[in-house]
């Protein structure tokens, strides 16, 4: 086994997606060795559509990479709502619904987060945990190596799980006795389009919104359009028996596609990548166990409908690092006074994730004509100002500040 024993502590990063590699750089600038554990052969690129809050944002600014982070969002873009008889008419952006967000691709988060990183930072691919050992001075931690199936057992001073929804960092340490995992009963599927949608500018976006289903289709400037479909089941497990496309067909029927539908899910099908995914949130008592914390999805997923999921990630690793600086010989109070700090953020953005699903995904014909009506009534002068008003209020729970509000 590998005692390392240096002036530094030493800290396991689990997961190298936004949550990880940001924990990763905070901690290095915190004074620890940080070693992080990825599953994949190599570094992820690429992903789909996410929105980025002040809260986010102010977390990459001290560490030191929000200027590499892009805004993709259209200048000059339109969004319609769309039905697929083909009528269209002037509907809300996701800036409109999510205002004060900078709208990108999770490659550019990830790679500025990660270009940020300096060398110091070992980074092991093929690499996962298979056991934790904790002790009062420290974790042993089993590691083993995808590439060459060996195992070796490493002492670290904190482990990070940051390795999402389904986190073996949480399996591990934690071992509840009922699944944290708590289904919202709504599926995901999210691709990019080669070319802009027939009969649509490039810079141009369309909501397709039905009882219990939508559509979201959302232009970039320099990528190409990601799409979103999102629907209601009341039967997750069964939606992964056949192919996704097929799920796809069987959810957005009986009734004929139309145009725009049908191409939509036609390019699903000729996708050369995709996610499709149930909707599906984490629900902890605790988020750390002695020296091992979890950061991000495998603590409190939030789920597409939050938008928050990047922004709560980043802040989660900006505060660990400056609670770890203000406990610096006491890591498990390190830990309890960062979890003190951000769980009631958190729980209010696990409840405002639910309801603002109603919005994005209506899941009856009730909230399809609620949604309606707000869409309708935005638009009228002293009612459309009240509502500007109230998602002003909204926002600023999403640019919160939580490192600076903790110190």
């Amino acid at each position: 086994m590998d005692r390392k024993t240096t002036s530094r502590q030493r800290a396991l990063v689990v997961g190298l997606g936004i949550s990880g590699t940001a924990s990763a750089l905070r901690l290095h600038r915190a004074g620890w060795d940080v070693v992080v554990l990825e599953k994949a052969p190599e570094r992820r690129r690429g992903g789909y559509f996410i929105a980025v809050f002040g809260t986010g944002l102010a977390a990459a600014e001290r560490l030191g990479f929000a200027d590499a982070v892009p805004s993709r969002i259209a200048p000059d873009g339109v969004n319609y709502d769309v039905a697929r008889t083909g009528r269209r008419r002037l509907g809300v952006s996701y800036a409109d619904v999510f205002p004060g967000s900078r709208l990108v691709v999770r490659g550019d988060v990830e790679e500025a987060a990660f270009t940020a990183l300096p060398d110091e930072v070992e980074i092991r691919y093929s690499s996962v945990p298979i056991a934790l050992d904790q002790y009062l001075d420290g974790v042993d931690v089993g590691i083993r190596d995808l590439t060459t199936e060996t195992t070796t057992v490493e002492r670290f001073d904190l482990v990070v799980g940051a390795d999402g929804l389904r986190s073996t960092v949480r399996r591990l340490a934690f071992e509840p006795e009922q699944s944290p995992i708590r289904r919202l009963n709504y599926m995901i599927a999210v691709y990019s389009l080669p070319e802009p949608i027939p009969g649509y500018r490039p810079q141009d976006g369309l909501t397709m919104a039905e009882a219990g289903r939508s559509v979201w289709v959302f232009p970039f400037v320099n990528r190409p359009p990601s799409v979103l479909f999102s629907y209601r089941t009341d039967d997750v497990d069964a939606e992964f028996t056949r192919p996704a496309i097929d799920s796809l067909r069987a959810a957005y029927g009986p009734e004929p596609t139309g145009s725009t539908l049908g191409w939509l899910l036609d390019q699903f099908e000729k996708a050369p990548d995709h996610l499709f995914d149930s909707a599906e949130q984490v629900h902890l008592d605790h988020w750390h166990r002695g020296r091992v914390v979890l950061v991000g999805d495998a603590a409190w997923c939030l789920t597409v409908y939050s938008a928050m999921g990047a922004s709560t990630g980043l802040a989660g690793a900006d505060l660990l690092g400056t609670m770890l600086e203000r406990h610096p010989h006491d890591v498990p109070r390190a830990l309890q006074d960062w979890e003190d700090h951000l769980r009631p953020f958190i729980t209010h953005h696990l409840g405002n994730a639910v309801s603002m699903r109603a919005f994005l995904t209506p899941g009856n014909r009730a909230e399809l004509l609620l949604r309606s009506v707000m869409i309708r009534v935005a638009r009228l002068p002293i009612a459309g100002r009240l509502l500007a008003k109230v998602m002003a209020n909204r926002a600023r729970m999403k640019s919160l500040d939580i490192a600076a509000a903790a110190a």
